[in-house]
């Protein structure tokens, strides 16, 4: 810790941390810039169905009008109900609100400040650093209801149909408190008639009664339930920070076929400047897919895994935290998805060569069948194709309607 870098430019840019908290840095968070709006039609512009920003991350600041501490966004920094304003702009743009709490996180996330002269170990400030524990503590009654306490008041004050938890709920003390929210949760949904969803990690819930979330990684199978990756745009940061190293909307675009052909949701991620802004090159990212999806979403949008998820040379690392390791895709690979009578599949990546082959939809074996017709999503183009008893053979189009991933719809 004293010989971090981090520790260091603290000490050079804002002086000791006995003198210069984590509550300092408040003030300087103004968001002065943000609109809910804009930021709801960008979600929309880029395809987005479902938007899940963070209530309260490990820092213990909540963004939302809580009665629950005085270290808030409405009474602090903003002074504005961000989370608020998100739920009524994402609304009113037609997508699903959800929302995500870190609250568990925050039992030790400020032990550092223990460590060395820091303001974590003035009584003062104990309601925005407490309790300050180590991970390998257990967690107290007090600190459990007041989690409790804290989700079940965003639950009721905002009405999220998605609740989005990171890994720490799966401690064995919350065994009953995780059951309770759950109750809780699901019952107040059955009251708004409308459907409500739990996201967790490792194995916080059973998998049959909340989705499976995989931080920064995929899965190599279909998974039989639903499931989400959640990742960021950015490779270095889920925050702002300058020289941030984006992604491309190419990989990006990828990975969402990738995880929708095995049952999967990308929930992706942004970095705000404390201004409340978004980052332009971030912006021209989501928009790109959304471009993309405007062009292929009939072939993401309610569908379903088909009997294979896809076939073809390149194979990325299963589970979290692999996507640093991850190959990009090729032209010989392909995923699929199904939809009533169509099948899409996707080449991941503008063939080159005169000649798309496809084992999986032969016209032999299992699980192809004779098809009927083949069109290529955007395009009006005909598509030329031969299925043969050991492959489908398709004249790859003249022309592409994209300059990422191509989707054909197939039907049998």
């Amino acid at each position: 810790l004293l010989n971090g870098t981090t520790y260091k430019h603290h000490l050079e840019k804002y002086g000791p941390q006995d003198k210069f908290g984590y509550k300092d840095f408040i003030p300087m968070f103004k968001a002065e810039k943000f609109n809910a709006d804009e930021w709801a039609e960008v979600f929309r512009k880029s395809g987005a169905k479902y938007v899940i920003p963070v209530a309260e991350h490990h820092d213990g600041f909540a963004m939302y009008d809580t009665r629950l501490s005085e270290w808030n966004a409405v009474k602090m920094g903003p002074k504005r109900d961000i989370i608020g304003e998100l739920a009524t702009a994402t609304r009113k743009h037609g997508m699903v609100f959800g929302l995500s709490s870190h609250r568990i996180e925050h039992w030790w996330f400020m032990n550092g400040g223990k460590k060395i002269p820091s303001d974590v170990q003035d009584p003062k400030y104990a309601g925005l650093y407490g309790p300050a524990m180590e991970e390998k503590d257990t967690l107290t009654a007090e600190f459990m209801n007041d989690w409790l306490l804290r989700c079940t008041e965003l639950v009721d004050k905002y009405q999220p149909q998605v609740f989005w938890f990171d890994w720490w709920i799966e401690q064995k003390a919350m065994e009953p408190y995780r059951k309770t929210f759950a109750a809780y949760y699901y019952n107040r949904g059955e009251e708004w008639k409308r459907g409500v969803v739990i996201n967790y990690k490792n194995e916080s819930y059973p998998e049959s009664v909340a989705v499976y979330d995989i931080e920064r990684g995929s899965s190599k199978a279909t998974k039989k339930y639903p499931w989400q990756t959640d990742t960021s745009i950015g490779k270095r940061s889920w925050g702002y920070i300058d020289g941030e190293e984006n992604k491309t909307p190419n990989s990006l675009i990828d990975d969402l076929i990738d995880i929708v052909s095995k049952n999967g949701n990308l929930l992706l991620n942004i970095g705000p400047k404390a201004d409340g802004t978004i980052p332009q090159e971030q912006i021209d990212v989501l928009l790109e897919m959304g471009k993309w999806l405007d062009i292929n979403g009939e072939g993401i949008y309610g569908t379903r895994p088909w009997k294979i998820a896809g076939e073809g040379p390149t194979e990325n690392p299963d589970g979290g935290f692999g996507e640093s390791k991850r190959s990009d895709y090729s032209a010989k690979d392909f995923r699929f998805t199904a939809k009533g009578n169509a099948v899409y599949m996707f080449c991941m990546d503008i063939p080159t060569d005169k000649k798309i082959l496809v084992k999986a939809l032969a016209l032999t074996g299992d699980p192809a069948k004779p098809i009927k017709s083949i069109t290529l999503m955007g395009s009006q183009e005909p598509v030329k194709w031969k299925q043969k008893a050991d492959v489908l053979e398709i004249t790859t189009p003249k022309t592409m309607p994209c300059g990422h991933a191509i989707g054909f719809r197939i039907e049998f």
